[in-house]
C-alpha cells in the first residue's frame, strides 16, 4: 500500500502518460517528481520516428524541472505511470539521469507485472556512476 503522498504521486503521472506522444509504440509513459521544495514536475515520453532521439517521461520530468528550478534541485520521490498496463520500471538511462538529482533514499514507484512496486532509489541503481557534488 501506498502513502497519500506517493498515490498523489502515482495519480499525476497517470494524468501526464494522457499527454504522451507515442504514435510509434502506442506506450504512454508518464512520470512525476516531487522535489524536495515541496513542488512537483511531470513529465511524459516523446517519441520520435527516429526511435533514438526519443525521450522518456523521467527524463522529460527531470530536464523540465532543471528548467524551472534550476540545477540546485533534489528530486525527493518519483513515480511512473503508464497507460498500457505494462511493467515500466525507468530504464537504465533514466535512472542514471535521475542519480545526479535524486537522493538515495527517495521512492521510486513504478509498474510491474504484480502491480505498483516502491523502493528507494539507490536499490533501483546500486552503485550509481556518480560524481561528488560540492
Amino acid at each position: 500500500m501506498q502513502d497519500a503522498g506517493m498515490e498523489e504521486l502515482l495519480a499525476q503521472a497517470r494524468a501526464a502518460a494522457e499527454r504522451s506522444y507515442s504514435p510509434y509504440s502506442g506506450f504512454r509513459v508518464g512520470a512525476a517528481l516531487r522535489l524536495t521544495s515541496g513542488e512537483t514536475v511531470t513529465g511524459t515520453n516523446v517519441e520520435n520516428v527516429s526511435y533514438g532521439l526519443t525521450i522518456c517521461a523521467e527524463r522529460t520530468a527531470l530536464v523540465r524541472a532543471i528548467a524551472q528550478f534550476g540545477p540546485a534541485i533534489r528530486v525527493a520521490a518519483v513515480a511512473v505511470a503508464n497507460r498500457n498496463e505494462a511493467a515500466s520500471p525507468p530504464c537504465g538511462a533514466c535512472r542514471q539521469m535521475l542519480a545526479e538529482f535524486v537522493l538515495p533514499e527517495a521512492p521510486v514507484a513504478f509498474p510491474t507485472t504484480d502491480g505498483i512496486v516502491t523502493m528507494p532509489f539507490h536499490e533501483l541503481l546500486p552503485q550509481a556512476f556518480a560524481m561528488r557534488r560540492k
